[in-house]
C-alpha cells in the first residue's frame, strides 16, 4: 500500500513515525538518567523544566534532526539494500551526523541547549534504540518494505543477463522482478511466463502492477525507444535504469560481458580528488598504525614460531604490482617452506596447498600471514582497502585473456577489499575474472563509507575463515 500517487510507502511512513518516537524518548530517558540521583521521575522533570526549560520541543528537535540525517544514509529509500551490519554503520553515522548538526543548532540558537551529558546520552541510546527497531521491522512487520517492484524492458540476451547475474537469494533481496516487456527486435531468452502483454504501453504496465522501477535492456535500442513512454514514467515518479547500473547496484559488481568503454567514459565515480585522496590516506595511516600496535603481540608469537619450526626467514618478500602498474615489494609473514618456488615459476596457491608449512596453514587460515603489509601501507606502496595486488608474471597474461584488467591499477592495492570479502579465494582466470568484477565496482564507488563497510566485512572472513586458503 503506497500513498502520494506511489511516493511514499504506507510501511516506510510507520517506520519513520517509530524512529521519531524512537529518539523522542531516548531525549527523555536521556533527562532521567542524567537527573538519576533525584527522588522521583517527576522531580527530574521538574528539575530540566526549570534550569533548561521545556523538554518537549528540544526532544522533538532532535528527533526531527535525526529521522532528516537517516534519510541522508539512505535508510528510507527503496533503492536501499544493505545488510544488517550495513544498516548498523549507517545508523551510526547518521546518529553521529545528527549530534553534530545539532552542535551548531546550539551554537547559533544557546535557548535551545539541553546540555553536553544529555545529548551524549540520548545518542548512545538513540543508536542502540534505532537498530533495535530497523531489525525488528526487518524481522517481524514486513521483510519486503525495501523490495522495489521492477519491470525489465527487453526480451533478449541483455535482458536475461539480469535473470543470469542475479541468481543467489542475497542478489535479489533489494527488489521483486516483476516481469519482462519485449523489446522490438529482441528475441525470447527470458522465460515465456515471465513476459507482460507485449501489445500494452510501458506506462499502463507500469501502472497495473505498481512498478517502481524500469531496467532498459534490450539488445539494439536503434530497433525502437519509447521515448515518450518513458519520459511519463520518469515525471511520474518511477525510476528508470539501465541495465548496467541496476547490475552493479543490485550485486555489488558490474558485468564484463556488457560492459562497453562508453560505460566507463560516461558513469559516474572513479573519484581522484584531493579531497578523497587525502581522506583515503589519513584512513590508511590511522587504521594500519592501529592494527601494527595491536597485532604486536601476535605477530611477535608469529615470529617465534616460525623459527622455530624450520629455521627459516621470518618475513617473505614478493613483487607485486602497484597503482599505475608500479611493481614494489610486498611483505608477509612465511607460511611456506624455503624454496617453494625452486624454478622461480609462479604459481597459484591451491587448496591445501603442499608447500604451505604447519605454521603457515594456521597463519593463513586466520590471516595473520598478511599482517606485516601494514608497513606497506604506512610507507604508501598499498592502501588498507582495495583490489588485491597480483604478481607480475600473473598480471601480464592476465591484461591479455580479461578485458579492463589494467584498470583495477588505478587505484593503490590493498590488504583486504571488496572482492576479498564478496568472493572466494581466486586460483585460475576464470576467478580472477569474477573477481575483477568487484574489484572495477570498488574502483568505480571507492569512499570512506564503501572502505568501513570492507572492513566490517573483513572481520567476519577473519572470524569464521571465509575464503581463506
Amino acid at each position: 500500500m503506497s500513498i502520494f500517487n506511489g511516493h511514499l510507502r504506507v510501511p516506510l511512513l510507520l517506520l519513520a513515525l517509530a524512529e521519531i518516537f524512537t529518539v523522542f524518548a531516548a531525549v527523555y530517558t536521556a533527562v532521567l538518567v542524567r537527573f538519576l540521583g533525584l527522588s522521583s521521575v517527576s522531580a527530574a522533570l521538574t528539575l530540566f523544566h526549570t534550569t533548561v526549560g521545556s523538554i518537549w520541543p528540544r526532544a522533538l528537535l532532535v528527533s526531527g534532526v535525526t529521522l532528516v540525517c537517516l534519510a541522508a544514509m539512505g535508510l528510507y529509500r527503496l533503492q536501499h539494500r544493505a545488510e544488517f551490519s550495513g544498516i548498523v554503520l549507517r545508523v551510526l553515522a547518521a546518529v553521529l551526523l545528527a549530534e553534530a548538526v545539532l552542535g551548531l543548532v546550539f551554537y547559533a540558537v544557546p535557548s535551545l541547549f539541553v546540555g553536553r551529558g544529555i545529548i551524549g546520552l540520548q545518542g548512545v541510546f538513540s543508536c542502540v534504540a534505532l537498530t533495535l527497531v530497523r531489525y525488528g521491522f526487518l524481522r517481524f512487520v514486513d521483510g519486503n518494505i525495501f523490495r522495489r517492484r521492477v519491470l525489465v524492458w527487453g526480451s533478449g540476451a541483455r535482458a536475461a543477463s539480469i535473470t543470469n547475474k542475479l541468481r543467489r537469494r542475497t542478489d535479489q533481496r533489494g527488489f521483486d522482478l516483476v516481469g519482462f516487456a519485449k523489446a522490438p527486435g529482441d528475441g525470447h531468452d527470458v522465460p515465456g511466463h515471465r513476459l507482460l502483454r507485449p501489445d500494452e504501453h510501458l506506462l499502463s504496465l507500469a501502472l497495473r502492477h505498481d512498478i517502481d522501477e524500469i531496467v532498459i535492456a534490450p539488445d539494439d535500442r536503434r530497433q525502437g525507444f519509447p521515448i515518450a513512454d518513458l519520459l511519463e514514467c520518469r515525471v511520474r515518479g518511477i525510476q528508470v535504469s539501465d541495465v548496467m547500473e541496476f547490475i552493479e547496484r543490485e550485486s555489488g559488481r558490474v558485468d564484463l560481458a556488457l560492459m562497453q568503454p562508453s560505460w566507463l567514459i560516461f558513469s559516474k565515480g572513479f573519484r581522484s580528488d584531493g579531497l578523497r585522496l587525502a581522506s583515503k590516506r589519513a584512513f590508511d595511516v590511522l587504521v594500519s598504525a592501529s592494527v601494527l600496535l595491536l597485532s604486536a603481540p601476535i605477530a611477535m608469537l608469529t615470529a617465534i614460531a616460525i623459527i622455530l619450526e624450520d629455521r627459516g626467514p621470518v618475513l617473505y618478500r614478493q613483487t607485486r604490482v602497484g597503482q599505475n602498474g608500479k611493481p614494489f615489494r610486498m611483505l608477509k609473514f612465511r607460511s611456506m617452506r624455503v624454496n617453494a618456488e625452486p624454478h622461480g615459476e609462479a604459481r597459484w596457491a591451491a587448496r591445501e596447498d603442499p608447500r604451505t608449512t604447519r605454521v603457515g596453514k594456521l597463519i593463513r587460515k586466520l590471516r595473520i600471514d598478511e599482517l606485516p603489509q601494514v608497513v606497506n601501507v604506512l610507507v604508501g606502496h598499498m592502501s588498507f582497502v582495495g583490489p588485491r595486488p597480483e604478481r607480475p608474471e600473473f598480471v601480464e597474461s592476465l591484461n591479455k585473456a580479461i578485458p579492463y584488467y589494467r584498470e583495477r591499477h588505478t587505484v593503490k592495492p590493498g590488504i583486504t577489499g571488496w572482492a576479498q570479502v564478496k568472493f572466494s579465494y581466486g586460483s585460475s582466470q576464470n576467478d580472477a575474472r569474477q573477481k575483477l568484477e568487484y574489484d572495477l565496482f570498488y574502483v568505480k564507488n571507492h569512499s570512506l563509507a564503501l572502505d568501513l563497510m570492507v572492513l566490517v566485512h573483513t572481520v567476519e572472513v577473519v572470524v569464521f575463515g571465509i575464503g581463506s586458503r
